[in-house]
């Protein structure tokens, strides 16, 4: 089984310094390394060319972001496993056996994420995937060991291999046959949740997602667009409701966006009482994105297989917020 590390790279030398090492030193020996490169601006190339010969380059013609970012760089790509990594995540040593052990064993299994850790504080789960992801009832994204902005200290607690809903694209293994079946990522999130996306028409398929605790990562999180930008927000906001759209079941579908619509401004309101309007003039960009993408997400929503099922019985925000539950485990 061929797998291939891929590090997308956008003006990211300083993350390259930092972080390649870590990467080209515990997986050369298990993965062909390559960096695909979204047309930078600054010396990455010449940095790479010049340090690492062993890393494959890829040159994107443009900054596609995320999603046609890796759509174009796999492309050219020849393995049976992708790994997707951040130009900001630091690898362990013996970190890829579990991920390729598993995905030998279960030929069922699509994609596996590692368990992430919070590199600036390594007792901590991070933000960006954490054990594990789930969508609630409204369709919002949650993870073992980070509900909303709660991280929970890392106790073992979450060593095990077990199925999730979906992986995070911070560090996201899938096999190449699957990738190139669905086509891709969908182009039209470029970053933010697009990996959510090609998780559930994945399991459409009939095939599972895995997390995989015995493998672990370190995870910056928000080195390339920080929470303080209302862009992030944006896209957040927006590729929610997009991926609400396209995927949800019918039954349930009205429902869900109204509630989200409703709930969405209430986050407006608490931006605002927070002083920070420009996140809320954020969220009513994001919304009339929605509307103008919304007949093009319906008719992507009639190409899929069905429309999988997820967890209905979970509110993260009544659960959080209200009952004060900020923990996994203490979910019901």
């Amino acid at each position: 089984m061929k797998t291939a590390i891929v590090i997308l790279n956008w003006n990211g030398k300083k993350l390259l310094e930092q972080f390649l090492p870590s990467i080209i030193n515990f997986s050369i020996s298990d993965a062909q390394i390559y960096v695909a490169d979204n047309a930078s601006s600054d010396d990455s190339i010449r940095f790479i060319e010049k340090n690492y010969p062993q890393v494959t380059i890829i040159r994107n013609k443009e900054n596609g972001g995320y999603a046609k970012g890796y759509n174009d760089a796999l492309s050219s790509v020849k393995a049976d496993i992708y790994g997707l990594i951040n130009s900001d995540i630091e690898v362990t040593e013996n970190w890829l056996k579990p991920i390729t052990s598993e995905f030998q064993q279960n030929k069922n299994t699509a994609i596996i994420q590692p368990k992430i850790l919070d590199f600036k504080n390594k007792s901590k789960f991070e933000y960006a995937g954490a054990a594990g992801g789930f969508i609630d009832f409204f369709g919002y994204p949650y993870c073992r060991g980070r509900i909303f902005n709660h991280l929970e200290t890392d106790h073992h607690q979450f060593n095990d291999i077990t199925d999730i809903f979906w992986a995070s694209g911070a560090c996201f293994f899938i096999r190449a046959t699957i990738f190139h079946q669905l086509n891709g990522f969908d182009e039209d999130y470029f970053a933010h949740q697009e990996e959510i996306d090609l998780c559930w028409r994945t399991q459409n398929l009939g095939y599972t997602i895995k997390y995989v605790g015995t493998s672990y990562v370190y995870h910056i999180g928000g080195a390339t667009l920080q929470e303080t930008n209302p862009q992030k927000t944006f896209l957040n906001f927006r590729n929610n409701l997009l991926t609400i759209l396209k995927n949800v079941p019918k039954r349930r579908l009205f429902y869900v966006i109204f509630s989200r619509l409703i709930l969405d401004g209430i986050a407006g309101l608490k931006f605002i009482f927070e002083l920070k309007p420009i996140h809320t003039f954020a969220i009513l960009k994001a919304h009339l994105s929605f509307y103008q993408n919304f007949n093009k997400f319906l008719r992507k929503r009639k190409k899929l297989i069905k429309k999988q099922h997820y967890n209905l019985h979970v509110s993260v925000v009544w659960q959080y917020f209200v009952l004060g539950r900020n923990k996994f485990k203490k979910l019901q």
